[in-house]
């Protein structure tokens, strides 16, 4: 016989009284969703706020009235109920659900009826067996003898009593009220809950010979909570809200990325809430539990770009071999670019299309949330016939903590056609303002104070030496 422990999904459970038997290959018909009128309000962070007003008859004095249907992910102490006449005198959130595992368990130290059948004459033999321990495994006292059920191929049921008290079909929030009528009224509850969340995704179809994109974004809706939100009035919030037990942004970090090289000034023409945008859905949606959503909120067409290659030195140091130059996408958010819009934010996958006018991946990066009027640069990959390899030629004590580097930025490119490539010398002052470039062989750029950019402009199938000579504090 096999020495797997019996899975819960094999075991039937029984209703009270006349012990009905549900066969597993039989399912329970789904209650309807006992939710009223929802509107969902989702954020960025995998949170989401849920209004639901229930209409519901509320008896006179001390009353317990339950609501099923509440996200298994809540947080119960972001609880509130209005409900007229009525104050809550106390609140219990059930999480513990109905499940062949849990009824198991909530079964140790109690008697159930083991039912096997024999696989060649289909006789059925019933046994009562004491529950001694759910461990990995089910351990039981059949007629004084101990027993652990096992995934043998041969069939076996469970059949139960009962299903306990505190476990509930779905997740249920129950509430105690003072009433101070007997009637049928709203009860509006509010309430705060993880596992839902959605973020921007963006595809750009970039045409090079035209210096456009065509630009759609979608919302990816995600649900996780274990609930169903029925024809449900929805609302994205893009912006990061502050919020008790959110994951710290820091215990993740990343390389540095600069997709928004300058921040917009423009003001959408999109709905606020404070500092934050709004996205309503047109139309009310049902958000299923363990559902993936797309709905469209940018389509574009024909938007200014342009591609570039770009390098970063982070040091005044010699790579032994050349580098790739970073492929960059460039666009503007603003409204003469051609975006137009507030970019909550997402990932951007870019596409452009090969000879035979397909369009093909090229490779994709995130952008943060990025204001109207914003420039942006995407690094997509990173080129196969542009390098550059930068070399120290000498290095030089001036004193006092003082040196003098000589650069060299050899930029070689195997297109057949000519390029720029933008060159940047990170690492430059770190605290210190006092870092100049004595010489070089093109004009440069101060971005800021501890970088330089060069713009080098090589020829098809050739190469570009850049020289420069930078006196640093170190």
């Amino acid at each position: 016989m096999g020495s797997r422990y019996l899975s819960w999904a094999a075991l039937a459970i029984a209703m009270p009284a006349a012990a009905q038997e549900i066969a597993p290959s039989t399912p329970a018909t789904q209650a309807p969703s006992a939710q009223g009128d929802v509107s969902v309000t989702i954020y960025n962070n995998d949170l989401a706020l849920i209004q639901d007003v229930r209409q519901l008859d509320v008896g006179s004095g001390r009353v317990r009235q339950d609501f099923p249907d509440v996200s298994a992910a809540i947080r119960p102490e972001t609880v509130t109920l209005a409900v007229p006449g009525a104050t809550i005198v106390e609140q219990n959130f059930d999480y513990d659900l109905l499940s062949p595992t849990s009824l198991m368990e909530k079964a140790v130290g109690e008697t159930i009826t083991l039912v096997r059948t024999n696989p060649g004459t289909g006789a059925e033999v019933r046994e009562r067996a004491k529950v001694l321990a759910v461990n990995g495994g089910v351990v039981l006292d059949v007629g004084g003898h101990i027993e652990v059920l096992r995934d043998d191929g041969l069939p076996v049921r469970a059949i139960f009593d009962k299903v306990p008290d505190s476990l509930r079909a779905r997740p249920t929030l129950s509430v105690t009220l003072a009433s101070t009528r007997n009637g049928r009224r709203p009860a509006t509850l509010s309430y705060l809950s993880r596992q839902l969340g959605w973020v921007a995704d963006y595809v750009a179809l970039y045409d090079q010979a035209k210096g456009t994109i065509d630009v759609q974004g979608w919302v990816t809706l995600r649900n996780t909570t274990g609930t169903t939100f029925t024809n449900a009035r929805t609302l994205l919030v893009a912006g990061d809200v502050a919020s008790e037990g959110q994951p710290n942004r820091f215990n993740n970090l990343r390389p540095p990325s600069r997709p928004v090289r300058a921040a917009g000034t423009e003001s959408s023409s999109r709905e606020q809430l404070g500092d934050f945008y709004l996205y309503p859905l047109p139309v009310r949606t049902t958000i299923a539990d363990k559902q993936t959503k797309q709905v469209s909120f940018l389509d574009v067409k024909e938007a200014t770009a342009t591609s570039a290659y770009e390098y970063h030195n982070a040091w005044l140091a010699t790579r032994e071999q050349p580098a790739s130059a970073a492929s960059t996408l460039r666009f503007s958010s603003s409204r003469a670019g051609g975006l137009g819009d507030a970019l909550p934010a997402g990932t951007v996958r870019v596409y452009m299309r090969d000879a035979r006018g397909q369009a093909q991946f090229t490779g994709e990066a995130t952008i943060p949330h990025t204001p109207q009027g914003s420039s942006i640069a995407l690094t997509t990959g990173d080129a196969f016939d542009v390098k550059v390899q930068p070399v120290v030629v000498k290095r030089t004590a001036l004193g006092g903590s003082r040196f003098r580097t000589d650069m060299r930025y050899i930029v070689t490119n195997a297109r057949a056609a000519p390029v720029t490539v933008d060159v940047f010398q990170d690492g430059l002052d770190y605290g210190f303002s006092d870092t100049r470039i004595v010489e070089e062989s093109l004009r440069s750029e101060r971005p800021q104070s501890n970088t330089v950019v060069w713009h080098v402009p090589v020829p098809a199938n050739g190469s570009t030496t850049l020289t420069a000579t930078i006196d640093t504090r170190y």
